[in-house]
């Protein structure tokens, strides 16, 4: 009984705020976020807005307005050290480009500009450093929605011909001509390490999507050797158990641990209470779905892994959940009596132990409130098998 107590006591360390509140200096709607490590952070959104800090978020930079972006929404952000950063603005056509940053965003340099008028970018990530010949930030991944019936996977590297041909398509997968994805916390594309031997290395990289009511996630895999690079190419789909009734649901987050084990969120931006559905898990490298036992408590538009706490944390515009178990089960995280009204919602993208949100909002993880929450989880767990086993 004391033993279950204290386990009640620890998950009551849940109502104790996980996000420590920080002053951006802006009000934009932040989509963007990537800690590089070593107190360094960048994030973006609207109006053109890239903020920087060098010290944990002591102190927020507003970076430099990119030339003619004072009206671009930046949703996708990859930064690679102190100085060094790609952003990228989604919108129709040209609204959609990629800038570059050499010199802690106090000027920027247009690297490339969708040349698909109908096309609509959703994400950008640069390539595993092992996999890259010169710097990482040298070259990156760009996604967007399908345009004429095929995916829109492009290339970019540094120094490719001119501006507008610096990207080059890569796995066209056909589709429904309405598939596409969400650019809502730049976390539809992820790259991936394969299996490797000493003679052959695999290089992966997966998408989520949505169309005609289901969600996807595919991937597109190459295989070299000394020999031949690529020496051969693989893409493949699979679907989602994810909720997707419309052009405003679906998959809008995913990620992997490790080679095997995975978690996606989604729902629907407009239905933010709508909880049946919202988040699915994968222990096969992403080639099986199943959907969560309990599920987060409404639409997620991101979801990250710390390795730090063996937690995966999940946010969106009315709350913010963890799950101690690889994604089969979430449970809310909420502020206390003396944290700010709110600190747990209204939050948008996540690069932990940061997270982002609209008005400019920016939080910092409180490890040791999803410290106490696990351990509370734990012990209950512990207590609920001995209880199964005396039956």
């Amino acid at each position: 009984m004391l033993r279950l107590l204290v386990a009640v006591m620890l998950l009551g360390g849940i109502a104790q705020a996980q996000w420590v509140m920080q002053d951006s200096g802006t009000t934009a709607s932040l989509r963007g976020v990537h800690y590089v490590g070593e107190g360094v952070v960048w994030a973006s959104g609207t109006g053109g807005t890239v903020l920087r800090t060098v010290d944990m978020g002591k102190s927020w930079q507003k970076c430099a307005v990119p030339p003619g972006a004072e009206k671009l929404d930046f949703r996708g952000l990859q930064a690679f050290d102190a100085k060094t950063a790609l952003v990228m603005s989604s919108g129709k056509g040209d609204l959609s480009r990629l800038y570059k940053t050499t010199d802690g965003c106090a000027t920027w340099t247009l690297m490339a500009t969708n040349p698909e008028k109908d096309g609509f970018w959703d994400s950008v990530r640069s390539p595993l450093p092992e996999f890259t010949e010169e710097s990482p930030a040298s070259s990156a991944l760009v996604l967007g929605d399908a345009v004429n019936g095929r995916t829109q996977i492009w290339e970019w590297k540094e120094g490719w011909g001119e501006r507008e041909l610096e990207l080059t398509k890569l796995a066209p997968l056909r589709t429904d001509g309405k598939e596409g994805s969400f650019a809502a916390s730049n976390s539809v594309l992820q790259t991936a390490l394969g299996a490797q031997t000493d003679k052959t290395w695999k290089f992966e990289f997966w998408w989520a999507s949505n169309a005609s009511g289901k969600s996807y996630i595919s991937f597109h895999r190459v295989e070299s050797t000394a020999a031949c690079e690529p020496c051969r190419a693989e893409s493949g789909q699979v679907a989602l158990p994810v909720f997707a009734n419309g052009s405003s649901s679906g998959v809008f987050s995913f990620g992997f641990r490790s080679q095997k084990a995975g978690v996606a969120v989604g729902g629907d931006y407009q239905h933010e209470n709508f909880r049946d559905h919202v988040a699915a898990w994968s222990s096969d490298a992403g080639l099986t779905w199943k959907a969560a036992k309990t599920d987060p408590g409404g639409y997620r538009s991101a979801v990250a892994y710390s390795e730090k706490l063996k937690t995966w944390i999940t946010v969106g515009p009315n709350g913010t959940d963890a799950s101690f178990d690889d994604g089969r089960n979430w449970q809310a995280l909420e502020p206390g009596l003396k944290d700010v009204e709110g600190a747990d919602r209204g939050w948008n993208a996540l690069s932990l132990p940061f997270v982002v949100g609209a008005k400019g909002r920016i939080g910092l993880l409180r490890e040791a409130t999803v410290t106490s929450a696990r351990k509370g989880y734990e012990m209950e767990k512990a207590d609920r098998a001995k209880a199964k086993k005396k039956k």
